[in-house]
């Protein structure tokens, strides 16, 4: 039923139905490039945390597929704890391979910098979020500094990252199109957990016992080679969650499934500057 509910339009669009859309103003489409899939999506909240914290999050599909539209239910869900949320598109394979998928995500975490105080957010507390491969995509910017870098941002000032049921550690590659989407760099360069080290953001991953599509070692591994450098992270593992169970948990639908929502907000105010 998850898998259905983020796979298909129709399914979709019934879920984000039941989404209320009061309590934010959503913009939407706004370029941050000059490319078709480079644009983003904007929750606003009508009550703004203090910290004005922003939130960007990148949606998963293996690098294959996703859209934005999709994921009204995670926009309102952090706009209602007061985070503007951003959601980017990016570009995805066959028309790119790694690493512009990632080039695309920091340049579009460069615009929010850029524009933040346009929509009563703080550039100042920026927070990397995503489910699956957009797990990946916020691990592999906050933990590797190339590619904020070469975008024009400081990627220290990064107030955290979270990971939903992220693939951070996941060689050997098995699958035909996952082998042709990394095969423009060597193996271990393609993976988060390579990067990890002393001075990152803080990371949270969430991950439930029950996915079998990205297997609870890639958060298990990540965390435990980030607290050997000592660094902060937190570890959550929810029973008997699976891969799309955990995303879908921000839903008011399926909210009872997880708290991830409650998890996600008590990292951010941890970590933003008040």
């Amino acid at each position: 039923m998850f898998l259905s509910l983020l796979s298909g339009c129709s399914a979709a669009d019934m879920l984000n139905f039941t989404v209320p859309r009061t309590g934010y103003t959503l913009t939407k489409d706004i370029p941050y490039g000059t490319l078709p899939r480079q644009k983003l999506d904007i929750y606003t909240p009508d009550t703004p945390d203090a910290s004005g914290a922003v939130v960007v999050f990148f949606y998963g599909g293996s690098w294959q597929s996703g859209s934005k539209d999709i994921y009204r239910f995670v926009g309102q869900a952090l706009a209602s704890r007061g985070y503007t949320v951003v959601v980017p598109d990016y570009r995805l394979f066959p028309e790119v391979r790694y690493p512009v998928f990632l080039e695309d995500c920091a340049q579009a975490t460069v615009w929010i910098n850029n524009h933040a105080h346009e929509y009563n957010a703080n550039p100042e507390n920026i927070f990397l979020a995503g489910h699956s491969a957009g797990g990946y995509n916020a691990m592999s910017l906050a933990l590797n500094d190339t590619y904020l870098k070469k975008a024009g941002y400081d990627a220290h000032k990064i107030r955290g990252a979270i990971g939903l049921a992220g693939p951070y550690d996941f060689l050997p590659f098995t699958d035909p199109a996952i082998i042709d989407i990394f095969s423009t760099a060597s193996d271990n360069a393609t993976q988060p957990i390579t990067y990890a080290g002393a001075s990152k953001p803080p990371l949270l991953l969430l991950h439930g016992d029950a996915d079998d599509e990205v297997g609870l070692k890639n958060s298990n591994n990540l965390a435990a080679k980030q607290k050997g450098f000592g660094s902060h992270v937190e570890q959550v593992i929810y029973p008997g969650v699976g891969h799309y169970g955990i995303i879908m948990s921000l839903s008011g639908l399926f909210r009872s499934k997880a708290p991830v929502l409650d998890a996600m907000d008590a990292f951010i105010s941890k970590h933003s500057k008040q």
